[in-house]
């Protein structure tokens, strides 16, 4: 039987819904298998934190818990004629993990809305109904997935094609704000057991970019630009999310300007999108005699580093 929720997750039998999201989300980003492949007892304790979440996170089955109902692991404690059901839990694939092949044909689509929706309502359990009730058959066990997302994908919340261990397609619409270790919940679409099917629990994985970068809501670029176009002002094709655009670089501009594209970072929640910032990066030639022969003899005589205290 698995150890005490609560215990995994660090936080008190009568912890809020908040808490224990939070507790959660730290442990999950410490232990995610992502940052710990050399440590496989990290990647244990990563699915031990995500299964007690799991039970955690839907009221009704923490309810069940905290009643002696049902075990950690989600089973009745005396199901009476039924044997113990399986527990939520990583099956099939590398780590305990199962990862998302491709597929075509047939799709359903799947609106999971809000970053942690799925995790929060709906899903239901197998056990009891109350003190005194009628037993319930346990469900079956849930399955965890994990789903890599190009970084533009991401940010634009492109739909994912994904398929399902009993090969079913999906595609699967990406919540807003969604970043690594976000985990997504498929209602029904686990094990099947006496009870009903269990849940497939996504767990979203964000992979890095050759030059963009993440700095919450909003994107972060290192913009290459030439000598004459940050002395004289120039208009310059400019990368984001969603394609190149053109952006106003002013007269007089030096390295580490920040110039901000509206709209072109990360959707949030609210149905509003973050910025890119693009900061400039003057770009030298090398070995330029006509650049090093134009500026023979002229000084800039400004204090630039006075603010440095030299």
């Amino acid at each position: 039987m698995a150890a005490d929720p609560y215990s995994i997750l660090g936080v008190a039998r009568g912890a809020s819904e908040k808490d224990i999201k939070s507790a959660y989300r730290k442990l999950a980003k410490e232990l995610h298998p992502d940052t710990n492949k050399d440590n496989p007892r990290a990647t244990e304790r990563f699915s031990e934190v995500s299964r007690a979440y799991d039970l955690l996170s839907d009221k009704e089955k923490r309810g069940q818990f905290d009643r002696g109902e049902i075990d950690a692991d989600g089973n009745p404690t005396m199901p009476f004629g039924y044997g113990a059901g399986p527990g939520g839990g990583f099956a099939g694939g590398p780590g305990g993990q199962r990862g998302f092949g491709g597929g075509f044909g047939g799709a359903e689509t799947i609106d999971l809305g809000d970053i942690f929706g799925g995790l929060f309502g709906g899903g239901g359990g197998g056990g009891f109904a109350g003190r005194g009730g009628p037993r319930q058959a346990p469900r079956g066990a849930n399955v965890q997935y994990r789903l890599e997302v190009s970084f533009t994908d991401a940010a634009t919340g492109a739909a994912q094609r994904i398929t399902l261990s009993d090969g079913k397609t999906i595609d699967l619409k990406l919540p807003a704000g969604v970043e690594s270790g976000t985990q997504m919940r498929l209602a029904g679409k686990g094990e099947a057991g006496p009870g009903g099917n269990g849940d497939a629990l996504v767990t979203i994985h964000i992979k890095s970019h050759p030059f963009f970068r993440r700095d919450g809501d909003n994107i972060r670029l290192d913009l290459p630009v030439t000598l004459d176009e940050a002395v004289g002002g120039a208009k310059v094709k400019v990368p984001t999310a969603e394609g190149a655009v053109m952006l106003t670089i002013a007269p007089g501009s030096s390295s580490g300007k920040v110039l901000r594209l509206k709209g072109k970072g990360f959707a949030r929640k609210d149905g509003t999108r973050g910025d890119q910032l693009v900061s400039l990066q003057i770009d030298l030639p090398q070995g330029d005699a006509d650049l090093a022969q134009r500026l023979e003899g002229w000084r800039d005589q400004r204090p630039v580093r006075s603010h440095l205290g030299v």
